[in-house]
């Protein structure tokens, strides 16, 4: 697992009607099966990127899922208004696939429907039956709302962690723009240290790279999977950090490996993933920059 493994696109994208969407490398019963057959030894860990802010990521005996946007909610939410959701990666998996797979946690980063995604979430619980879903305390009722059973979900408020399985989770604050709270000062955007089989991941959810995010990550790091496709005010998009961002932070916490998300997905909300290949020049020695293509297996060990 060298540095520098950048993605090669296995389709054609046409921006101004996605007439070609831009193909997994792996989807539907290849895809299934192959996660099904991987079996990670202790100390290790298997990795798909599903395309947006979604990762499948399978342990020593554990599934766990976070943000997966499988369905074509968007695009039928926002067909014929300012803002197209035109999906540009086909998804590889759909929801009700993962009953097939088994999944112990899901996690959902904040209440956006690409990362808490009602025509997934709903679906992936109803096919994993002992799996349990982790989101922001303050969306726990929004979550029942999508017929989720509530003694099924796990609220998590910034700084709580959950012990699930051999997964232990904790909760950071995610800047989404802002630090954005309820009126209970629970924190509607989160991100997720997850420590498995001697491993530390971090997953940003949504987020700007916020003084203090570093520090709030803490420790040593394996992997950092963050959002690259920047702002964007003038569609009234909440932002994420650039390419350029997404490195500075890296090269402050120093993981072994930084991964980008969030492109690829809708046409008038992502950026070249080449700015993020740029950008990753400037790591420094020790870090690794990994540019997954949708339902590529990545494996990674301690």
């Amino acid at each position: 697992m060298g540095c520098g493994l950048f993605a090669r696109r296995s389709g054609v994208v046409d921006l101004k009607g996605v007439e070609s969407l831009i193909e997994p490398v792996l989807s539907g019963k290849g895809l299934i099966e192959e996660v099904k057959a991987t079996s990670p030894g202790r100390g290790s860990v298997a990795i798909w990127w599903l395309g947006q802010s979604g990762y499948l990521i399978k342990g020593s005996g554990w599934t766990l899922l976070i943000d997966p946007y499988l369905s074509d909610h968007l695009t039928a939410k926002y067909a014929e208004t300012a803002r197209p959701h035109l999906r540009m990666t086909r998804a590889p998996l759909r929801g009700a696939d993962m009953g097939e797979i088994g999944i112990d946690l899901l996690l959902a980063s904040h209440k956006h429907s690409d990362h808490l995604d009602p025509g997934t979430a709903p679906e992936v619980m109803k096919g994993s039956p002992g799996a349990r879903l982790v989101l922001p305390a303050a969306l726990v009722e929004h979550a029942e709302g999508l017929g989720i059973d509530r003694n099924r979900i796990a609220g998590l408020v910034a700084g709580q962690t959950l012990e699930f399985r051999g997964i232990s989770v904790r909760a950071i604050p995610s800047a989404h723009e802002g630090l954005d709270t309820d009126e209970l000062g629970r924190h509607l955007y989160l991100g997720f240290v997850i420590e498995v089989e001697g491993l530390r991941l971090y997953h940003s959810g949504d987020s700007l790279a916020y003084d203090g995010l570093a520090e709030a990550i803490g420790g040593s790091v394996d992997v950092m999977f963050l959002p690259i496709n920047g702002r964007r005010p003038a569609r009234g998009v909440a932002g994420n950090m650039t390419a350029s961002e997404a490195v500075d932070l890296a090269r402050w916490v120093q993981p072994r490996y930084v991964v980008p998300h969030h492109y690829d997905m809708f046409t008038f909300n992502t950026v070249p993933v080449g700015e993020f290949e740029s950008e990753a020049r400037r790591l420094g020695v020790g870090v690794c920059s990994r540019v997954l293509r949708c339902g590529e297996l990545w494996e990674v060990d301690r």
